[in-house]
């Protein structure tokens, strides 16, 4: 245990030079001196709604609600995105099959043309036909009528042989006898040409009928290709209607996709501004806490936070074994600047003598207001006398001010089994016999 003063040479500070000045007094010490509360907070006073423990529970509570809004907002915005992608997938399927049917569609169109050209091709048959029938009938007509002729031309012939044979009782001749012969010869070529001409008139006429059937088979055949023609035109027809109905899906899948998908958006943006409003929560949190567990005049701890803290620096030390220093430092003369210069005068030491503490310890080391003029610091990561060289420097500072002022400082270093507490008791006792040598100097 080691005490600091504001006396002696700058690099070093004896500790008989020392005096202390204390403001509250833990047990065993004596209560000659009564307690100065310039600007400090009383840390039983109830925090009300504009800040404190109670708003930065409430508003982490509120930061967390709202993260977990955002990351459900986040998952929805996922599952649009997803159901938007499948929509598409499926637009672009129905997309595929209307193409299919409407390429279907148009090869039956096609087919359709070629029955069509098939049925006039089978009509224009049936009609060449048809005229080669009446051409046949005809040709059978005049064969008829040339047979008829023959026949009649034979009839005549045979009569003119019967008067020749009524002559023959009359004397013959040999002229005679010679025509005789060529009228039946003459009338015999006749009768058999008027047989050729009618076999060839039946002929033609047989060959007509065959033609006309042959016509009439090609106009069913025709008339066959135009049904089936009707149908391939009515199944292209139904084609394409299913196909502009794939694609009215199509475009109605895709109308929902990007529906989902700006609903996606939205749910993302409005998971951000939860995020966004998550980290003003907490901005706000920590500002609360800030402010409920800082002193406002010096910006120091204050005891309650400050001795979590520093429960946390001896649990610390202990684990990694490095050393810990804790320094009680009193304010000398606070009471008197308070009547000399008023409380605004007392409240600028107060400040002066935390701001050159933050100046010459480190970041991490922890400043506690104690009290009304008296600080609790827990230096780590030195010994005593490196903190006791660190504090001899803020009373040089303090003494270069324009309103000088200066500290009076009880050391205590962490021993095996000491607790904050222990720490606390040990250095304000170290700072309470260095005053009580000083007065016994003074007396003398």
């Amino acid at each position: 245990m080691n005490g600091l003063s504001s006396d002696g040479p700058p690099d070093h500070v004896p500790v008989a030079a020392i005096e202390h000045f204390s403001a509250a007094s833990p047990p065993g010490r004596s209560s000659d001196d009564p307690p100065v509360a310039n600007g400090s907070q009383s840390e039983s006073t109830p925090v009300g709604d504009e800040g404190g423990p109670a708003s930065s529970a409430q508003r982490d509570q509120a930061g967390e609600q709202r993260d977990e809004a955002g990351g459900r907002r986040d998952r929805v915005g996922h599952r649009r995105d997803r159901a938007g992608d499948q929509r598409d997938e499926v637009g672009d399927r129905r997309d595929l099959v209307g193409d299919r049917r409407d390429s279907a569609g148009a090869d039956r169109d096609d087919a359709a043309g070629r029955r069509d050209q098939a049925a006039e091709d089978r009509d224009e048959a049936g009609l060449e036909r048809d005229h080669d029938g009446v051409r046949r009938d005809v040709a059978g007509a005049q064969r008829d009528q040339a047979g008829e002729r023959r026949d009649e031309a034979a009839q005549l012939r045979d009569e003119a042989a019967e008067r020749s044979d009524a002559l023959l009782g009359a004397p013959i001749t040999a002229e005679i006898l010679e025509r005789y012969v060529l009228w039946r010869l003459a009338a015999a070529s006749d009768r058999t040409s008027a047989s050729q001409d009618r076999r060839a008139g039946a002929d033609e006429r047989t060959r007509a009928h065959r033609d006309r059937g042959v016509a009439h088979a090609d106009r069913l055949a025709g008339a066959g290709e135009r049904a089936e023609s009707n149908l391939d035109r009515a199944i292209s027809l139904a084609d394409r209607q299913a196909g502009a109905g794939e694609r009215g899906e199509a475009e109605l899948d895709r109308g929902v996709a990007q529906a989902d998908r700006g609903a996606g958006a939205k749910e993302r943006n409005e998971a951000e501004l939860d995020r966004e409003t998550a980290l003003a929560d907490r901005g706000a949190s920590a500002v609360d806490r800030e402010h409920s567990s800082h002193d406002a005049l010096t910006g120091a701890y204050l005891r309650g936070a400050g001795f979590v803290e520093l429960d946390r620096e001896v649990n610390r030390a202990r684990r990694e074994g490095h050393p810990l220093v804790l320094a009680f430092v009193d304010v000398d003369g606070l009471k008197a600047a308070n009547d000399t210069r008023g409380h605004a005068g007392g409240d600028r030491m107060l400040r002066s003598v935390a701001d050159a503490l933050r100046a010459h310890l480190r970041a991490h080391d922890l400043i506690i207001r104690y009290g009304g003029d008296e600080f609790v610091c827990a230096v780590s990561g030195l010994h005593e006398g490196q903190a006791e060289a660190r504090l001899a420097l803020v009373n040089r500072t303090l003494a270069g001010l324009a309103e000088r002022a200066s500290v009076t400082v009880g050391l205590a270093e962490l021993q095996a089994g000491d607790t904050a507490g222990d720490l606390i008791t040990r250095a304000d006792d170290a700072l309470y016999e260095q005053r009580q040598r000083l007065r016994v100097a003074r007396e003398r």
